[in-house]
């Protein structure tokens, strides 16, 4: 087998599962404990990777749990990490959180059981892979990768090293999607063929501030990375990270994976046939690469999906907090972060991230009538606790690598096309790669940085 590509056949083995979920599945270890072995009568030792912003609120939602504790914290920026271990360790009654700065000497820490890797995108594939040959469990946030070849080694080093992997696609554990999942599998949908998933927001453009020397104590080349070496620069350190090709895959890969990983496990489709994608940067001058307009035709079998994003759009609102914990749904017209599924027999309308789900079929004296629904809950809770019970019991988890790496491809795809000019790309099932197309086949995996390098065999 080349080592560049993995057969679907790889990825499947031991793939099967339930339509509620992979947290039933298959165990990935013959026994039930893993490499450090986590009794349940003993707490899991976390190392968390990145505390700024998303990787300060997973660690708070951890430390709610009477069965994790943080022990150890690792950020490239040492005010940052100096600070958060202490306040970690006050938060469990005084207790030593070790913090270190470099990632590698991290890894080498035995008493570590599970990693949380919350960095920018850029570092979520090669910190997943080197935890997983470090030992480790992983729990990566979203996307998961960076690039196709990335995601294809984060599923060999997972899956040779034996160990658990959770991407942070927290729908997947929700209860109220867990029932359209049922819903639609028990046909009250109908026939399904069209699929439309937004992400419409509000971003502007920037203009990056001139270069200059890093601060104090943060360490730029290794927060760089398997990137182009470059020299600091505040605004893209800060935010403008997620808009540079680099780095990241734009607002579809921060944002919009979340609806397109939903949509796609909702309506039971794996890789696409063939993938086309337009758009571009309209509104603004400045120094942003990826679009702020961008549409996106999904071909498979016998189903269309379309994703459509703005970054230009106030008017279009995520799911707020009240909607998340009430029992409201959004205002459909204008959720910006919905999912609209067309079967024959009528419309679901999904929210992610707690917004419910309602079915509308066709309306009656023009007032709308809605057959089936059911409010939501923000699933990070539920995700974390999946998590944690996979550790322990050594079965697939809900949001799987192959499963984050699969919902990364539709990102990747997209932004291929259009970073080739919008032209449709057709896929080989088979490898997840392209046919006939060299040059969409030159973004199938980025030149990575030394020492910062995932190697060929993981």
């Amino acid at each position: 087998m080349n080592s560049k590509d993995i057969p679907r056949r790889e990825f499947l083995s031991g793939s099967g599962r339930s339509a509620l979920g992979l947290g039933a599945g298959l165990t990935i270890l013959a026994n039930s404990r893993s490499v450090h072995g986590t009794p349940a009568n003993e707490k899991v030792s976390l190392g968390m990777i990145g505390v700024r912003g998303r990787g300060d609120s997973l660690a708070s939602g951890f430390l709610e749990r009477d069965d994790c504790e943080i022990t150890h914290v690792c950020d490239v920026d040492t005010g940052t990490g100096t600070a958060r271990s202490k306040q970690y360790g006050q938060r469990q009654g005084g207790k030593r959180v070790k913090y270190i700065q470099d990632y590698r000497k991290f890894l080498e820490e035995a008493s570590i059981d599970a990693v949380v890797v919350a960095t920018p995108d850029h570092w979520h594939g090669p910190l997943t892979v080197f935890s997983c040959q470090a030992g480790k469990d992983v729990y990566v946030e979203k996307p998961a990768s960076h690039n196709p070849w990335e995601g294809q080694q984060m599923v060999k080093a997972a899956r040779k090293y034996k160990r658990i992997v959770q991407v942070g696609m927290q729908n997947r554990s929700a209860p109220y999607n867990l029932e359209a999942k049922k819903f639609i599998e028990e046909g009250k949908l109908g026939n399904i063929h069209l699929c439309r998933v937004f992400n419409m927001k509000s971003q502007g453009n920037f203009t990056l501030p001139p270069d200059s020397d890093p601060p104090p104590g943060f360490n730029w080349d290794m927060w760089n990375g398997p990137a182009p070496e470059r020299r600091y620069n505040s605004t893209i350190r800060g935010q403008g990270w997620h808009h540079l090709w680099d780095y990241a895959g734009g607002d579809t890969g921060n944002d919009g994976v979340h609806q397109l990983d939903l949509a796609r496990w909702l309506v039971g489709v794996d890789v696409p046939n063939s993938v086309h994608c337009s758009g571009g940067r309209f509104e603004g001058k400045g120094d942003a690469e990826t679009p702020d307009t961008q549409i996106a035709t999904y071909d498979f079998d016998d189903l269309v999906m379309t994703f459509e994003l703005t970054l230009y759009t106030p008017y279009m609102l995520k799911t707020d907090g009240e909607i998340r914990n009430t029992d409201m749904f959004p205002y459909w017209p204008q959720n910006a972060t919905r999912i609209e599924i067309y079967g024959t027999k009528g419309v679901m309308c999904v929210g992610r991230h707690g917004g419910g789900w309602e079915v509308y079929v066709r309306p009656q004296s023009r007032k709308p009538v809605v057959t089936a629904s059911k409010y939501g809950r923000f699933p990070d809770p539920p995700h974390k606790e999946n998590f944690v019970q996979c550790i322990r019991s050594r079965k697939l988890p809900n949001a799987d690598v192959l499963i984050g790496h699969r919902s990364a491809l539709l990102v990747h795809y997209a932004n291929i096309s259009y970073r080739v000019g919008g032209q449709k790309l057709v896929i080989d099932p088979a490898t997840d790669r392209f046919v006939d197309n060299p040059e969409a086949a030159k973004l199938f995996k980025r030149e990575y940085r030394r020492p910062w390098v995932i190697e060929e065999e993981v």
